[in-house]
Formats: C-alpha cells, structure tokens, sequence
C-alpha cells in the first residue's frame, strides 16, 4: 500500500467514526429536546391581531398604490432574472463571479462570497429579497407609528433569521471546515448544540463565552469589600478604601436587578468600582437577590421601600451624614427617580445628589425594546407570571439577545454550531449570560404602569405606589444623567426627556459614545469611546446634540469631578462595616452567586 493510499485510508475511517459519532449523538439530541417545557404563544411572537392589522395594511396599500407595487415586483423578479443568467454563464464557462454590488456584511467575509459563482449567486440574491421584502413593507397604509415599527423589525428579523450564513450548505466557512476536519466540526458543532440544551432544559440558547472560563469572586467581581447589611431583597457591600483619605459624602450604587451588579467589577482593568474607590470615594454597593418563586409577592412599591430606602438609610447610619449620593443604573434609575419623587413627598432630605446611568423616566418613546410592549407580549408576561409567580430569566435574555439577534444569537451560533468551535472567554459575554428571574407583581406594575403607561412622566395623577402617587417633577435633587448614543434598551433622546422633565435646577447630562454596557463600562485605559457635553437644555434632543462639544475618551473623569464637588471634605477613610455592621461576608457576597430553583 502507497502513502496516500494509507493517507486516504486514515482519512475514510476518520470520516466514518465521525458519522458514526453523529449517529450516536442523535439520540442524546432527542433527549436532550425532550426536556423541553411548553411555553404560552404569546411569549413567543407578536399577537395575532398584529398579523392580521399588517397583512390588511400591506393589501390596502398594494390597492391604493398598485403602479408602485408592481414597479417593486417587476425590479425584484427582473435583478433576480438577469442574475440568475449572469451566474449560469459564469458556471458554465467557469469564470468569476458576475458584477456584485450588493452592501459590506461582516457575515460574508469569506472570498468565496465574492469569487465564487455558486455563493456569490447566494449571497447576492439574499441582498435583493432582503430589498424587496423591505421595500414591500415601507410605509404602509393605515398603521399608527408604532405598529409600522414593529412591522419593520419583526421583518428584519425575518431578514437576519434566514441570512445564508445561517445554514451548513450555504456557509461556506463551515463547509470548508468540516472538509479540512474529516467531519469533526459537525461533530463539535452538535455536542456544543447539545450541551446548550441539556443546559437549558430544551431550549436552543447558545452559549456566548466559556462557562468554566470565570468565576465570580475569584477573576470577575473582585474589588475587596465586604457584606455589612443584608435582607431579603440585597446584600449591601461596602468597598475597601484604597486612599488615605475619602470624601465624607458616601455614594452608593443601585444596579439593575434584571442583570447582576458586577458589570461595574468585571476585570480590575475596566472595573468602574475599582477606579471610584481610587478616586477616594466611600462606595456601596446593593446586590439584588435573585429572586425565586416565594417572590411572587414583590413589588414596585417593595424595592422602594425594602430596597432603595433601606439601603440609604443604611449608608446614612455607617457613614454618620444625614445625606449621601446615590447612582440608578437602568431600571435601577427609574426607581431610584421613584424614590426621589417619594421622599420629595415625605419632605426627608436624605439625597444629595443623584446619578442615572442609561436610565428611562420617560416612557413615551420607548425606543427599540418597544417591539416587545405592546399587550400581546405584555399580556402574556401577566398570564405568565399570574401562572408562575416570577418571570423566568430566559425570557427576558432572550428578548434583549433579539434587539441584536445578529450579534447576540445568529454569529455565536454559526460559530458553537455549524463551525464547531468553543465559546470564547470573554468577561463581558459570561456576564451577559448571567441572567436573573423577575418578580411577577413588580414586572407586570413596571411594564403596565411605567413602560406602557407612562404615569411618572405623562399625563395624569401620577404612578400609583406605597399609597400615593408620584411625579417626575418632584425630583429636585442635584442630578447627573449619563446616556449611551447607539443604546437598543434605553435609548438616549428618552432618557434626556425624561431628565428634562424633573423639577431639579442642577442638571447635568452626559452623552457617551457606544451603547448600554459599552458607554458606561468605558475605562480610561481603552482611549476607545468619546462623550458628548452641553449645558443647555432645549426642548428637542436632536438640537442638544447637535449643539454638543464631544470630548475624547470615557466621561468617568467629568462625572468623578461633578461628584468630588458634591461629597464634601476628606477625612480619613473609613474601616468595613461598624459594631452594628459587622462584615458577614467577603465581597462580592453571596447574592450574586445564587442560581434559585424555579
């Protein structure tokens, strides 16, 4: 027997114990598929009624108009003819690809997708139904804003769901990768397809980084501080003083309770709680509980008055001031506006200043994450956890992987699936995956009252909580907004409105670069991201940022310098905790870590 025919051999039973593996597989697969609990219609897309308003829009429209119609369809059928008859020439006399005018994707970087007649014909016709199917749908008749909105991204998602890159016998990536590996790709690509679902129980959702690559508490998460308060909504931690001296003021942080605090300490090179405590502040921050079905019972009105006021009232004891500053991430900021309001009522003047990150007290433009807050999916959020009494993780991650479904599911996919490679370690990503539940009275009063309603900031009596109602003219405190210019769940023109809006005479308001994490987890050593400044406060936002002076790199430096002037003088910096606060665990406690039973 010759070399390559003992290459050859070695290669066939490779390829043979390959498919042989894939055989095997196919039975863990079913199993795997057969952990999968049934989940109510309307969590899964929009309401029939939205279907049947769309397609009577779409048929008014082609009545009304049909010359512009056609004019559509005659160009779609008449490029996808005269390229179909360009690409058979170029197979039949094995030339390059015809002429391709089709737009830069980065999910067609191969050459072969410009060289090759067989995936150039693909790639260009995808381009051109993605054109027509856009154009059928451009301003339809008799949709209000919103609808046409929805119809426009649900559409999209069409669009992106069904790119050739999606798919094995259109990758050619994946093609020539199962070649070179004899199979093994494929086989990769199925155990990592598997092991998604063996971890999800049935569901398909792929893993963004590396489960065994971070640990909270030992590489994520690990600025030095200490547990001194908890109770059943969070553990409060208190951050080691890294200077000498620290301003008396304290700050404390309210992240978001929809994702996990340590988003501001994922590496100390881009931890912002690091880089604070640095600064000479006195930090605390609140780590939410992750909550499990005996939460049913919580509320708005509950992580105001157990949550935000507790944890003031805290702070306000450990560091001996009767007023302290205080940071609302997201929806954390919309509450903490709440709060605000509340004590505003109360006449307690325990706020100094305030900051909100990426934070919407505005509702009346709700942005991209929009599509998903109309009542067919609020509906069925309310049947959900009337029926559960927690909304699930899984619902709320999937829903923000959609508002960038290329990014977040159809690339990592093509990557763990079809080219059988592993997750990447990557902090961020892990830390996306890190979801948590919500409470079911808190998030139906959170998307009935404030995202659907608009009863802080709109018109009417105000949002209804702890026997009152409240008002985003009665925060009067000294505030800071930092908003992120490309943010897909708060976006930035909203947020400014909303800031507008509050009766306080001190307002700043930062626009940073970048989105929803990026903008705001933007460390100084990256140079990367710049933001935008203006001190006047005109009615449209278009106009504040068009009359903005941008600034290189983070605005962490303009926010450390408007906070240092509102945190009085330095003093020693204080030790964890006190005799009424003994430390009960080494940060990042134990909150953060819980992955409840539901």
């Amino acid at each position: 027997m010759t070399t390559n025919e003992i290459e050859f051999h070695e290669e066939s039973e490779k390829l043979k114990e390959n498919l042989q593996k894939i055989e095997a597989l196919s039975t863990r697969f079913a199993a795997a598929l057969a952990q999968k609990k049934p989940i109510r219609h309307a969590l899964q897309a929009p309401g029939e009624d939205f279907f049947a308003s769309s397609a009577a829009a779409y048929w008014q429209k082609t009545f009304n108009s049909p010359g512009e119609m056609f004019e559509h369809q005659i160009e779609f059928w008449g490029k996808t003819l005269r390229h179909a008859i360009e690409a058979q020439q170029s197979f039949l006399t094995q030339g390059t690809a015809p002429a391709d005018n089709s737009p830069k994707d980065p999910r067609f970087r191969n050459p072969l997708w410009d060289t090759h007649p067989y995936f150039n014909y693909i790639k260009q016709q995808y381009f051109l139904t993605a054109k027509a199917l856009e154009q059928s749908i451009d301003k339809l008749e008799g949709l209000d804003p919103q609808t046409q909105r929805r119809v426009e991204y649900f559409t999209r998602q069409m669009i992106d769901m069904m790119a050739p890159t999606n798919f094995l016998a259109t990758n050619p990536d994946a093609l020539e990768r199962a070649v070179e590996t004899e199979g093994q790709s494929l086989v990769d690509g199925l155990e990592n397809m598997i092991r998604d679902l063996e971890r999800n129980n049935g569901e398909l959702v792929v893993t963004l980084s590396d489960p065994d690559a971070f640990t909270v508490g030992e590489n994520l998460g690990t600025t030095e501080g200490g547990v001194v308060f908890r109770n059943r909504m969070f553990e409060l931690i208190q951050y080691k003083a890294v200077t000498e001296k620290a301003y008396e003021i304290p700050l404390v942080i309210f992240p978001p309770w929809i994702n996990k605090f340590y988003i501001l300490d994922l590496k100390p090179e881009n931890s912002l709680i690091k880089w604070i405590t640095e600064q000479g502040f006195t930090l605390y921050v609140v780590s939410w509980v992750n909550p499990d079905l005996s939460f049913a019972d919580v509320g708005m009105d509950t992580y105001i008055e157990d949550g935000f006021l507790t944890a003031i009232d805290q702070v306000r004891s450990l560091s001996g001031q009767d007023k302290i500053n205080v940071v609302g991430y997201c929806i954390a900021g919309t509450t903490l506006s709440l709060t605000l309001s509340l004590l505003k009522q109360r006449g307690e003047d325990k706020v100094n200043s305030a900051t909100f990150f990426t934070a919407l007290t505005d509702f009346s433009d709700q942005g991209e994450v929009g599509v998903f807050l109309d009542d067919d999916f609020v509906d069925g959020i309310e049947e959900e956890v009337a029926d559960k009494g927690v909304m699930g993780s899984l619902y709320m991650a999937r829903t923000f992987s959609y508002l960038r479904a290329n990014d977040l599911i159809y690339t990592p996919a093509v990557r763990s699936y079809l080219l059988g490679t592993a997750p990447p370690a990557f902090d961020l990503l892990h830390w996306n995956g890190d979801s948590t539940n919500l409470p079911g009275r808190m998030a139906v009063e959170y998307l009935r009252g404030l995202c659907q309603g608009d009863q802080f900031a709109g018109e009417g009596p105000g949002f209804p909580v702890l026997g009152t109602h409240l008002r985003i003219e009665e925060v009067e405190v000294p505030l800071c907004a930092i908003a992120c210019e490309t943010d897909h769940i708060a976006a930035w023109r909203s947020s400014y409105r909303g800031m507008r809006k509050m009766g306080s005479k001190d307002k700043t308001f930062i626009l940073s670069e970048s989105g929803h994490i990026a903008g705001i987890v933007n460390p100084p050593s990256k140079k990367k991201y710049g933001h935008y400044t203006n001190d006047d406060w005109p009615e449209d936002p278009t106009e504040w940022q068009a009359g903005a002076t941008r600034h290189d790199g983070t605005w962490w430096f303009r926010w450390g310098e408007w906070l240092a002037s509102r945190s009085g003088k330095k003093k020693p910096a204080p030790a964890l905790g006190d005799s009424s606060h003994p430390v009960l665990a080494d940060a990042p406690g134990t909150y953060v870590i819980a992955r409840p039973t539901l």
